[in-house]
């Protein structure tokens, strides 16, 4: 089925405004990464390739860079197409690793900064990477890998000829393995060849019309599958690809380099993006994007309100639906009119070409439209499957039943389709979550948490929250009393899992609600806003003026009634996203010259009060407020955990 007319419309117009593109073609499909990146550099050599803060090489330099890589590479390992990992800054070295294992011929596995040491060693142990390329950006984890052979990147940089190793890679070599779970459980490897890499880059480049005049954000990382689109659908294409780590830069920082880049094509999770337009200010203008792409989160009709406010009359939004296993398979695009939004909720959208989309029953028949059923992709360019276990990918990929020359992935995503073919996802089947642009298993937070000694019965749910964003909470029925606190239990969840898998909300419960069949009725678990934590005071309205000023803003955050001048800020709920964004809008209304350490260790109203009361007489000036709105900005997600866990320990200690 045919996108309608209005949606084609709104696509044609997706161009640069240079009027340059040049259709990606087909028979560029049937060779390899290398050697399409390679007809690239041929004509573009002086452009741009990769850029990020403080570097920047042309198509030619990134060439001989990976030349290089991929020399060593052979010279060490031969041309056997194996697993090599890849443990690097998300920074130019990343990509130069990337392109050079695939010039060489080997399969690569990039490993995330946030994976722990536990899950790393496990990747590499399944994966059976016979080499790991490092930097010392975090020697600690490194170290304490074992059984592998590892090698410093850069090592070969002065003795090793920089030209093209003119190896031939058939279209059907694997490329990579990309792990879509970070945690403690067993890893899942989705591997792809280049051929069906290709594809879903031919895909990518004339649906939305990438041409050499482009600029593309690469914020995910480099682990992700978000990344090879990105990154392949520039420099396959002769755009440049403009490289940032979200955690490590502040929202503002992100806003400037935007504009002072001249980004074209913005694409990220979207939670990133509501939280990036709160750090936009009317007075900037982003006269060069022409499409802001999200993906991997719900995407919320707010969201689109927001993009029509701050963006362009000529940007166009599209909410991206895809999967490490099958890439984009579904796409919808709005345009920045200012007409009124018809839907209730943002759709998926339409299939992408090469791709259909089928929502089958629990007997694996089609449901009718507007009826619920698992959504399913049918495609001759799905992922090959799951690294190491076969009967995983059986049951998740399945030859098409009617003979043609293609398969299915069932998604485990439940949806509906209206009378149009257009897709509306409703949630998973299975409980796997999509948070922050990270795929979790909730079953895996809930492995983790029952080895706890205090805990006997645990739920983990995804819900979202006023403001739209996703958010884990955690049901707790305890095995006796007193029970755990949510300080001791997410300091344990720490050592267990990524940050981005602790729930950032604790609901203790005398015991959990079953269903008749015995099993975790989720459905009647109660809304977190009904249950309070235990407090250690009776509650305490606001006795000052700052008081009832910070009070607002903690209620306004927290999304928290009955607020409390002695509540614990983490008992709320709070986490390092609403750290951030209290203590920046405390900064713009007292406009005081505030020391940050002392707001981050005042984990309730009346201790900021005090902090805040105690420094009345120290008036910032402009810059003193854009500096300490820079610093609080700046502080990334696992360095603010890590502060509120030394705070939480210091609590728990009194």
């Amino acid at each position: 089925m045919q996108p309608p007319p209005e949606q084609e419309a709104i696509r044609a117009k997706c161009f640069h405004p240079s009027g340059v593109f040049v259709e990606f073609p087909k028979q560029d499909v049937e060779a390899s990464i290398p050697a399409r990146f390679e007809k690239i550099v041929s004509l573009y050599p002086e452009r741009i390739a990769i850029k990020t803060t403080n570097q920047t090489l042309n198509y030619d330099q990134t060439n001989r860079m990976a030349n290089r890589v991929a020399r060593a590479i052979l010279d060490k390992r031969g041309d056997r197409n194996e697993p090599i990992a890849i443990f690097l800054k998300h920074d130019i070295h990343a990509i130069i690793a990337i392109l050079g294992l695939l010039k060489a011929g080997k399969i690569y596995v990039p490993l995330d900064s946030s994976f722990s040491a536990t899950s790393i060693q496990s990747i590499l142990t399944e994966s059976q990477a016979s080499l790991l390329i490092v930097n010392d950006h975090d020697p600690g984890r490194c170290n304490s890998i074992s059984n592998i052979e590892t090698l410093m990147f850069g090592d070969w940089e002065d003795r090793i000829d920089d030209e093209n190793p003119e190896l031939r890679i058939a279209p059907d070599a694997i490329a990579n393995i990309l792990y879509t779970s970070g945690s403690t459980g067993k890893p899942k490897g989705v591997f792809k060849n280049h051929r069906g890499i290709l594809h879903n880059i031919r895909s990518y480049t004339n649906d939305i019309h990438i041409s050499r005049e482009d600029r593309l954000t690469l914020l995910h990382s480099c682990a992700t599958a978000a990344s090879v689109r990105n990154l392949l659908g520039a420099l396959l294409n002769g755009s440049g690809v403009y490289l940032m780590d979200p955690r490590g830069e502040s929202l503002r920082g992100i806003v400037e380099w935007l504009i002072r880049e001249r980004i074209t094509i913005y694409h990220s999770s979207a939670s990133l993006f509501r939280a990036l337009t709160d750090a936009i200010t009317p007075r900037e203008q982003f006269d060069d994007l022409r499409l802001i792409q999200l993906s991997n989160e719900a995407v919320t009709t707010e969201d689109v309100r927001t993009f029509r406010k701050f963006f362009a009359s000529n940007c166009i939004f599209a909410n991206r639906l895809g999967s490490t296993e099958t890439d984009t398979f579904s796409r919808w695009f709005v345009s920045n009119d200012k007409s009124s939004l018809d839907n209730v909720s943002v759709p998926a959208g339409f299939p992408v070409e090469g791709t259909e989309v089928l929502l089958l029953d629990d007997s694996f028949k089609s449901v009718g439209f507007d009826s619920v059923g698992e959504i399913v992709v049918k495609s001759d360019n799905l992922a090959l499957g799951y690294w190491q276990q076969p009967e995983l990918t059986r049951a998740k990929f399945q030859p098409d039943p009617y003979g043609e020359d293609v398969r299915w992935y069932f998604t485990g995503d439940l949806g509906q389709m209206t009378s149009d073919g257009c897709l509306y996802v409703l949630g998973r089947k299975d409980f796997t979550v999509k948070l922050r642009g990270r795929t979790i298993i909730l079953s895996e937070i809930e492995t983790a948490l029952i080895e706890y000694p205090a805990v006997k019965e645990v739920a983990v749910i995804s819900i979202a929250d006023p403001n739209g964003d996703q958010r884990l909470v955690a049901y707790i029925a305890a095995s006796h009393t007193p029970a755990p606190t949510f300080m001791e239990l997410r300091q344990f969840l720490t050592q267990k899992l990524p940050d981005h898998m602790v729930p950032s909300v604790f609901v203790m419960l005398d015991t959990l609600p079953l269903t008749p069949n015995g099993k975790v009725d989720r459905g009647a678990l109660p809304p977190p806003e009904q249950q309070r934590p235990q407090r250690e005071f009776d509650h305490v309205a606001p006795r000052t003026p700052t008081e009832a000023k910070l009070a607002t803003i903690w209620a306004d955050v927290l999304k928290a009634e009955s607020l409390s001048m002695h509540d614990n800020f983490f008992e709320l709920g709070g986490d390092s996203l609403a750290a951030s964004r209290i203590i920046s809008r405390v900064i713009q209304s007292f406009q005081l010259e505030l020391p940050l350490k002392a707001l981050l260790e005042a984990p309730t109203v009346a201790q900021m009060a005090g902090v805040i009361e105690g420094n009345h007489d120290r008036l910032a000036t402009d810059a003193d407020l854009a500096r300490m709105l820079s610093e609080v900005e700046a502080m990334t997600e696992a360095d603010a955990q890590r502060h509120f866990d030394e705070i939480d320990s210091t609590i728990t200690q009194k």
